[in-house]
């Protein structure tokens, strides 16, 4: 028997005691069995040289590197200037 399942994405915090409590209440009638896919990043927080370490590093940007994907030159655009 093939069954289709729908995806909810959503947010939420593992307590002290492992628990996931949700940050907002799911639009599913219930009682109802449900699957769960937790994803969590393995340190507190990245820093932004951690992050483009990582895009760096990953393979799934390699095509990036191709000279034919160097379209753009520093006289392109104008300048940004943030003036708060």
């Amino acid at each position: 028997m093939e069954s289709t399942l729908t995806a909810i994405e959503t947010a939420g915090t593992v307590n002290e005691c492992h628990e996931l409590v949700l940050d907002d209440a799911l639009p599913i009638p219930g009682p109802m069995r449900v699957r769960v896919i937790v994803l969590y990043a393995p340190v507190k927080e990245w820093n932004e040289g951690e992050w483009l370490s990582a895009a760096t590093l990953n393979p799934a940007f390699d095509s990036l590197r191709d000279p034919e994907e160097d379209i753009y030159t520093l006289t392109d655009g104008r300048p940004y200037r943030d003036e708060e």
